[in-house]
């Protein structure tokens, strides 16, 4: 089995893609090798998978930046909801806003009248143009009415780092990443962007707690060529749900900070759905365009 990962080893797309198929290897007595294919935000990697064959041997580490692509990129040369299977959904991630220290506000409301107040002084780092971190405040901007003023980097890593020296005040970046800043207070987490709270940080609250209905997490699943046998998808969805019911797995995979989603390939498929709709509004109003 041939499962794509469209960016570099070690993120985290790769790191669910690797610890699942080890299990997966295990439980079928299939190994499953780990192909990564990195560049143009996710779509060389899916369209290398949307023109394999769809004989059940090559499968798509699915995430997020899929649904937002489809609005991003003018002249993809497939269309992902119709070209890609649903298998399964894996795991949730939530992002976390997080504050440089010296912005005076320690709650959601807080944040969103000192904004109101400064408009067009505040600045929001990015992990790049597009990106989840990028559509996730573009998403908070427009359902609040500030302005903040948009900063893309290459990566979460450099925005951390301009973060926490204070050349940026605030980001929308994967908790995860950001957790033990937040435990060591060299930054301030105001609330993360999933619809429930945190099991890793309880004491922070969720934005729809203060803006209703705002949601905004990246996501991992399984897909695969349209095409795919029926009786393959359901053996690896399966396979994935029993994954998702290891305490083993559920314990790797809450300390990528992940929430498990499984389910039937018709609930994936809602997701992917769901999500594709969502910020392509959002893409729209927000003007973004592909780098």
């Amino acid at each position: 089995m041939r499962w794509i990962v469209g960016f570099a080893a070690g993120g985290g797309t790769d790191i669910v893609a690797r610890l699942t198929g080890q299990w997966l290897s295990d439980r079928l007595g299939q190994q499953f090798i780990i192909e990564n294919r990195p560049g143009a935000g996710n779509n060389i990697g899916t369209e290398a998978v949307v023109n394999a064959a769809a004989d059940g041997y090559t499968i798509l580490l699915a995430n997020v930046s899929n649904a937002i692509n489809a609005a991003l990129y003018e002249k993809l040369k497939f269309n992902f909801i119709r070209d890609i299977a649903p298998v399964a959904g894996i795991i949730t991630v939530p992002a976390t806003i997080v504050l440089h220290p010296s912005v005076p506000a320690r709650t959601v409301p807080e944040f969103i009248a000192y904004a109101k107040a400064n408009p067009g002084k505040i600045s929001m780092a990015s992990s790049g143009i597009g990106g989840a971190s990028h559509l996730a405040g573009e998403l908070f901007k427009m359902m609040t009415g500030v302005n903040l003023v948009h900063i893309p980097y290459r990566g979460n890593g450099p925005a951390l780092t301009d973060l926490l020296g204070g050349q940026v005040e605030v980001m929308f970046v994967s908790t995860p990443s950001s957790i033990e800043y937040i435990r060591s207070g060299k930054l301030r987490a105001l609330a993360v962007t999933t619809a429930t709270r945190f099991p890793m940080l309880p004491e922070i609250p969720t934005v729809d707690e203060f803006v209703p209905d705002y949601e905004a997490s990246s996501w991992y699943g399984v897909g695969a060529p349209r095409g795919t046998p029926a009786a393959v998808i359901a053996k690896l969805n399966q396979e994935i749900n029993a994954a998702l019911s290891d305490p083993r797995i559920q314990a790797r995979l809450a300390d990528l900070g992940g929430i498990p989603v499984g389910g039937s390939p018709a609930d994936f498929g809602k997701l992917i759905a769901d999500e594709t709709e969502k910020w392509a509004k959002v893409v729209k109003l927000s003007g973004a365009k592909a780098e």
